[in-house]
């Protein structure tokens, strides 16, 4: 049984024969063995610098939005502690692949230990179902300031903020709960190796010699479930934004109020479009090779981080005029200093 991996980053991997010679008699491994891309081996090292250059910009671009909102005052608005969550959650998801898939490119280090698999497990699919949570929360936001701007900040309060905080969080930490006490407990006797670059659910449960129906039927349902969920509530937020959107007298007062959307649905479109190439790719690409799943797999994972905040900077005016505030006064420090360091001389 498939899991879809739409919205939930799910790299489901079609099922691939092992050799006898990678089948040894053991139960409940204290390893597995992550192959990183099968196929490509000996291009790792090159297949690293585009994915480390994509961690690097990943880290300075979400970092960097948690700064300018902490510290610019005007910005501490909804729509912007929203975008601090995304923002959050993105290197979560980023730290808990890159490193590991790092090692596996550069120094070959395949192992990892059964319980750090399940833990990097949990936080990949749990950072993943947040993720779409927090687009159903800008989604919200964008309705109130749009549909009912004179009440926006009397709706959505701080407290209410930190409400919608919580149920993002409790909904992906609960509902995937189950995922790694489901994989711990089945024995696995057949082999330890994972033909991917992360611990992936059901590329790790389907290893186990038992049956899986439960973890596999737990996450379709999920994962259907939640997709239709969160892409419902945000399809009919945004019926009810263009609604208001041509209800305006101009064409100058349509574009500038759609205009503060741009940046959320950018993002979405990121997120969703390669989960659902891949998705597509693994349900009717069976004679695509592995090595291009494992790939497309890592590039739904790995490349929104980079690109979310990239878009909010350039989209954004706010927090494009405070970064080019904070990059001109270093500037103009940077000169100061030389300038006073050579009349010294």
């Amino acid at each position: 049984m498939q899991e879809t991996p739409f919205c939930l980053r799910v790299g489901y991997l079609p099922p691939r024969s092992m050799s006898d010679s990678n089948r040894t008699d053991f139960t409940n491994p204290s390893t597995f063995i992550l192959l990183g891309i099968p196929g490509l081996e000996t291009a790792h090292v090159w297949i690293s610098i585009p994915f480390c250059t994509i961690y690097a910009i990943a880290l300075l671009g979400n970092i960097t939005i948690l700064f300018i909102v902490k510290t610019e005052s005007s910005l501490h608005q909804p729509m912007y502690y929203f975008l601090c969550m995304l923002a959050i959650t993105d290197l979560v998801l980023s730290t808990s692949t890159l490193p590991k898939m790092l090692s596996i490119f550069w120094f070959n280090s395949r192992e990892i230990d059964f319980s750090a698999c399940l833990t990097q497990l949990y936080f990949l699919h749990c950072f993943s179902v947040m993720e779409s949570g927090i687009f159903v929360a800008m989604a919200l936001d964008r309705y109130v300031a749009i549909c009912h701007p004179l009440r926006h900040s009397t709706i959505l309060t701080n407290h209410v903020v930190v409400k919608l905080g919580l149920a993002v969080l409790l909904r992906g930490g609960l509902l995937l709960l189950p995922y790694p006490f489901l994989a711990r407990q089945w024995p696995y006797c057949r082999t330890n190796i994972i033909p991917h670059t992360y611990c992936e659910h059901m590329a790790v449960v389907k290893l186990a010699c038992a049956d899986i129906r439960v973890s596999s039927y737990y996450g379709l349902f999920l994962a259907f479930f939640l997709t239709c969920l969160d892409v419902s509530f945000i399809a009919v937020s945004y019926t009810q934004i263009l609604r208001a959107i041509f209800c305006l007298p101009t064409q100058d007062a349509r574009l500038k109020t759609f205009g503060t959307c741009s940046s959320h649905l950018c993002v979405i479109s990121v997120s969703y479009i390669p989960a659902l190439f891949s998705f597509l790719t693994h349900r009717f690409g069976q004679n695509v090779p592995l090595h291009f799943h494992v790939l497309i797999a890592n590039v739904y994972l790995l490349v929104p981080p980079m690109l979310n905040p990239i878009i909010y900077g350039v989209r954004t005016r706010q927090i494009r005029d405070r970064l080019l505030q904070l990059v001109t006064h270093k500037g103009n420090e940077v000169f100061c200093l030389r300038s006073g360091f050579q009349t010294k001389l």
